[in-house]
C-alpha cells in the first residue's frame, strides 16, 4: 500500500451519460488511483430522469447532495432526499429517479475498484 494521497478532479473523468441529459463519473476507480479497493462516482439526475434496473455483484452507498428522489425495486419504492444517506444491499435490482423539480445530486461508492460487475434489464 503506497502512503502517497491520491488527488483526483472529477472533470479528469469522462462522464458517462444517462438518460434525459443526466450524467455520472467514477471519479476513483482503479484506473484514476492503480490499487484502490474501492471506487467513488458522482451522478447528476436532472428532472425526470428515471435509470434502468440494475443489479450489482456487490453492496452500495450513497451520500443525496441536492434534490429529491427514489430508488425503485421490485417492492415499493424508497423515497429519498438531500442530506440523507442510502444502502442499497448487493444483487439488489433498483433504479434511480428524479421525483423533484431540480437537479438530484448523489455521490456512490461501492466496495469494488471500479463499477461493479452488473446485470442490467
Amino acid at each position: 500500500m503506497s502512503d502517497r494521497i491520491a488527488v483526483v478532479t472529477m472533470e479528469e473523468i469522462a462522464p458517462i451519460p444517462l438518460p434525459q441529459g443526466s450524467w455520472s463519473r467514477m471519479v476513483l476507480t482503479g484506473d484514476s488511483v492503480p490499487g484502490i479497493a474501492s471506487s467513488l462516482g458522482y451522478s447528476v439526475f436532472t428532472p425526470g430522469t428515471v435509470t434502468g434496473m440494475v443489479s450489482h455483484e456487490v453492496e452500495e452507498v450513497a451520500y443525496v447532495l441536492a434534490g429529491r428522489g427514489e430508488l425503485r425495486t421490485d417492492g415499493a419504492p424508497v423515497a429519498f432526499t438531500a442530506g440523507q444517506a442510502l444502502h442499497i444491499p448487493p444483487r439488489l435490482w433498483h433504479a434511480v429517479a428524479n421525483t423533484g423539480d431540480e437537479d438530484m445530486i448523489m455521490l456512490f461508492g461501492f466496495p469494488h475498484p471500479g463499477y461493479p460487475p452488473t446485470e442490467r434489464r
